[in-house]
């Protein structure tokens, strides 16, 4: 069983033949540019969701725990997202306030993941966040919670058939000001 599994995984393809190029020497500067236009590139390719990201956490222990959840901005206070204090996120984040995002869009063979330092937004921002859901109708949530990633560093990942993929980091020394990460 385990082997005929694993030829059946090894069988799966990979990427699709037709996959965007990416030159990261014509990059822009800013990340955050770069993103947003691999989003509007994502989503006039058809992806569903593009805005969905996994949330790598990890307790106290190091154990890591990930989970999809959905980016709600990019600004000056970094990446956001939310979720309820008590949440397991949330208990891991009040302990081990650092994190990963990872964007994933395999129709065009391109993930970008962001690690850094998470902070707590406002409790304003938070409320906001909360009565922008769907299905708020007024109610409140004095446990939800807004968040940002604080980028130490942002990678663009661009997968080729010829598997020499392509990694374009901006990190420690290279990142631009605006998106060095801040402490506290």
């Amino acid at each position: 069983m385990s082997e005929s599994f694993r030829r059946h995984l090894r069988s799966l393809p990979d990427f699709p033949a037709d996959l965007p190029g990416f030159d990261p020497g014509s990059a822009p500067s800013d990340p955050v540019e770069l993103f947003k236009q691999w989003l509007d590139e994502a989503l006039a390719a058809g992806v569903q969701q593009a805005h969905a990201c996994s949330l790598a956490t990890a307790d106290t222990n190091g154990q890591p725990s990930a989970r999809m959840l959905i980016l709600k901005n990019i600004d000056d206070d970094g990446w956001h997202f939310a979720t309820s204090r008590i949440s397991r996120k949330g208990r891991e984040l009040a302990v081990n306030p650092r994190a990963a995002l990872n964007f994933y869009w395999p129709e065009q063979g391109r993930q970008v993941r962001v690690a850094g330092a998470v902070v707590e937004l406002s409790a304003d921002a938070s409320a906001a966040d909360w009565q922008a859901r769907p299905a708020a109708d007024g109610s409140h949530n004095p446990d939800w919670q807004l968040y940002a990633v604080r980028p130490a560093e942002i990678e663009f990942w661009q997968a080729r058939v010829d598997r020499q993929h392509i990694r374009h980091l901006y990190g420690p020394g290279g990142m631009p000001a605006k998106m060095q990460p801040r402490l506290g």
